[in-house]
């Protein structure tokens, strides 16, 4: 076992140059691994004659790629931080045995994933808003996929193992590996061997095993603080099982995406057919553009507040917070602007069909009127997840996606009757900015009362 001074900088380096140092390669990390999630899209929607349909079809399979990743976080956010608080303590033993619990239960995990999605990934996509004009294409995108569940699992899960140990640019190399290899290959299959949104999806899974064989030959080598360990991959539930409470609330926060793609998938097609459904997946991938960068700051600084908050210094865990908060508004300002000012620009990335990029431009100030506010909602449920609260960090995202959104999917239209697809788009902007009050109002106590336990000591 490797000595816990391998980790001290995280207790000694000044907070500001750690932030940029982890916050930096994880933030590179989550914009490459976006190229995975939108790449696709940007191609498919410039497939000839069909680039628009197709597109509308793989949007639809997003509710089941948002599960596979749902799951993924599950295990990263929840295994992640465990270990780095245990680092913290200097129990390097218990951190180890999270990471070889983590990994076992990520392969169970992706073994009943691949059987469900290509057992009935038919079914769930007409319940989740295909039309016979484009459940071809998506059934196409999905049964490929699927079968490279386990790549994605063990990549997006165990990599955040290894910046939680503060090896953030090896961790920033393991999406890239993938990323490049995609965007090499997507033109390569799509158009070169004329294989379509199938070629798409067989990019995307030979790419997800190219980083899946780059993060496990890490983990088990000689360079890891953490490595994996046959004696740890027996399943503990007192190791898994505060692992999983601590993940809940990241899972539900993307897999709730999932849910509510489900339902504006079918309102938009209810109220404006297949053009609306098309937009909803470019306001899903600009979205992303928000999401992941956010969540990359808030992995930079998650092994600086865990670690801190394992050896008890509220002082550095305090600014490490007000650090997060600043990137995080600061970013969501700025692409806020973007999109207010660039709608089409944003929108024609993703496909050149002129009616779907001036629809979708008015639809993306609409979804996106609240997004500047956003950096304060993801700070804060992130840094619940560092310092171990799974109840509050699980309420918060609850409270979101839940309790506000989607009921208001159903009741915007109503209340808006004159224009009920736009109604639809509006209920993201209303239940963010409530949702943000709320998340913030909890926070600031919850964090008082914890900086407070951690000066009695």
């Amino acid at each position: 076992m490797n000595s816990s001074n391998d980790n001290s900088f995280l207790g000694t380096e000044p907070v500001g140059r750690l932030l940029m140092r982890l916050a930096l390669p994880t933030v590179t990390a989550q914009l490459i691994n976006m190229l995975y999630n939108i790449v696709d899209r940007i191609y498919i929607g410039h497939i000839p004659d069909v680039g628009a349909t197709a597109l509308t079809g793989v949007g639809v399979c997003l509710p089941l790629i948002l599960i596979v990743s749902a799951f993924a976080a599950l295990i990263s956010n929840g295994g992640a931080p465990r270990a780095s608080i245990y680092m913290g303590k200097g129990d390097y033993k218990t951190a180890e045995s999270a990471l070889g619990n983590c990994f076992v239960t990520q392969i169970l995990i992706s073994v009943v994933l691949t059987a469900v999605l290509l057992i009935w990934n038919h079914d769930f996509l007409m319940a989740f808003g295909a039309s016979e004009n484009t459940i071809g294409y998506a059934v196409d995108y999905m049964n490929i996929y699927a079968i490279g569940t386990i790549f994605v699992q063990l990549t997006l899960g165990m990599n955040a193992f290894i910046t939680a140990q503060g090896f953030a640019k090896t961790g920033m190399l393991s999406v890239l590996i993938g990323a490049v290899a995609n965007i090499i290959l997507d033109p390569v299959f799509i158009f070169g061997f004329g294989m379509g949104v199938q070629g798409a999806a067989l990019a995307t899974i030979i790419s997800q095993a190219m980083s899946c064989a780059w993060v496990l030959l890490f983990l088990v080598g000689k360079k890891t603080t953490l490595r994996i360990r046959i004696c740890n991959l027996r399943l503990q539930p007192g190791i898994i099982l505060p692992c999983l409470a601590l993940g809940v609330s990241t899972f539900i926060m993307q897999a709730s995406e999932s849910v509510i793609s489900v339902c504006f998938n079918s309102s938009l097609q209810r109220y404006g057919g297949d053009i609306a459904v098309g937009a909803m997946t470019i306001l899903s991938s600009v979205m992303q553009f928000a999401m992941l960068p956010l969540q990359g700051l808030g992995q930079g600084a998650q092994p600086i507040v865990s670690y801190n908050y394992g050896a008890r210094n509220a002082d550095r865990v305090k600014r490490a917070f007000f650090l997060l908060l600043k990137s995080s508004l600061c970013y969501s300002i700025l692409l806020w602007l973007g999109v207010m000012l660039f709608p089409e620009l944003f929108a024609s990335l993703f496909t050149n069909d002129a009616a779907l990029i001036e629809f979708t431009a008015s639809a993306l100030r609409v979804y996106l009127a609240a997004l500047f506010i956003f950096g304060i909602q993801m700070a804060c449920q992130m840094t619940f997840i560092s310092l171990g609260n799974a109840v509050m960090s699980a309420l918060a995202a609850i409270v979101r996606k839940f309790i506000l959104l989607l009921p208001l999917i159903y009741l915007m239209p109503r209340l808006l009757p004159d224009n009920k697809t736009f109604a639809v788009y509006l209920a993201e902007p209303v239940a963010d900015v409530i949702a943000v009050i709320f998340t913030a109002t909890a926070f600031f106590f919850t964090f008082r009362k914890a900086l407070a336990e951690l000066r009695k000591a």
